[in-house]
């Protein structure tokens, strides 16, 4: 577009075309737009996050230097008498190992029967749909009432004696939830049911993410049904093993709530976890400031395993998922 300027002397003369705006020169709007829309999406949760994750973390690792009874102010400064006292109590080594031993079992027990079942009702068989939803029931379940549903099945002459009982293997039965040798076990059978389910539908997610194209071709090769699935299938599902097992250890480490309705951390702390530790101490003695500690403690413990993970574990996948600009 030309603009005319009209001279007093003479004819209209034309200025020539307007000038446009360079790009360098549209530039700082645009970038404030970006950085107000990012703002505004990313701001809430950042807010959420600072004031229910850090800030409570914070204020933990503060109580954890103090000999407090969560009233009054925080005077009797007695760093690192919590923690000394923490580290030297059996009961919480022993809730270290409670906890550990619940990863481990699940990484060796939960995650082939998961890939199992996956790898299985993935084929095309008939009523697949009502496997998947009957075998997804338990993980939709409230902590509360499956918790409640095994104690009392579980219970002494209880339900699940009787019909151990009606099938003729009534030898069988235990105080399973009152024998320390065994109650730990018993525990971990029902956090299995309980979950188990929600790896079984990973899985089958990132089975979705497997070509069929390289099974077919493989079985066109002659490979069986099992080569595949070993040669195949399942290092295609690596990335979604090791995400699964990454929930599975920070989830068995913080475990709490099935722990505190199920059991309560007894017989005699034989089931006691890290978490159910800190309650007790914490919230049901009154001491605040050495439930802080165990806080903080329970804390570290996870962070420190889950920046090894990440670091040794999930590199490639992390990696693999990062692009950066060109230019």
């Amino acid at each position: 577009m030309s603009a005319t300027i009209t001279t007093p002397t003479g004819p209209a003369v034309s200025a020539g075309p307007a000038p446009v705006p360079s790009p360098a020169q549209r530039r700082p709007s645009s970038r404030v737009k970006k950085r107000l829309e990012i703002a505004l999406f990313v701001g809430p949760a950042v807010i959420v996050y600072l004031a229910f994750v850090l800030l409570p973390v914070g204020l933990a690792a503060v109580y954890s230097l103090f000999k407090w009874n969560g009233y009054g102010p925080l005077e009797d400064f007695n760093f690192p008498a919590n923690y000394v006292r923490a580290l030297t109590d059996p009961v919480f080594i022993d809730a270290i190992g409670h906890n550990m031993f619940i990863v481990v079992a699940s990484l060796v027990v939960q995650g082939p029967i998961a890939i199992g079942v996956a790898l299985l009702i993935n084929r095309k068989l008939r009523g697949r749909t009502i496997f998947r939803v009957i075998i997804f029931i338990p993980y939709v379940l409230s902590e509360v009432i499956a918790g409640l549903s095994w104690r009392l099945l579980l219970q002494p002459n209880g339900p699940f004696d009787s019909f151990l009982a009606s099938i003729g293997l009534g030898d069988l039965k235990q105080l399973w939830l009152a024998d320390s040798d065994i109650v730990l076990w018993t525990l971990f059978a029902i956090l299995t049911w309980k979950y188990v389910g929600f790896a079984i539908i990973l899985f089958l997610a990132g089975l979705q993410g497997v070509p069929e194209e390289l099974s077919e071709a493989a079985q066109i090769d002659g490979a069986s049904w099992w080569q595949v699935q070993r040669h195949i299938t399942i290092p295609l599902l690596g990335p979604t093993i090791r995400i699964w097992a990454f929930l599975s250890i920070i989830g068995s480490l913080q475990l709490f709530d099935m722990v505190w309705i199920v059991t309560g951390g007894g017989p005699a702390n034989a089931t006691t976890t890290m978490a159910t530790y800190m309650v007790q101490y914490g919230f049901q003695r009154s001491q605040l400031g050495y439930g802080s500690a165990v806080a903080v403690i329970l804390f570290l413990i996870s962070l420190a395993i889950a920046l090894v993970y990440q670091r040794y574990v999930l590199r490639r996948d992390l990696e693999g998922g990062l692009t950066q600009g060109v230019g």
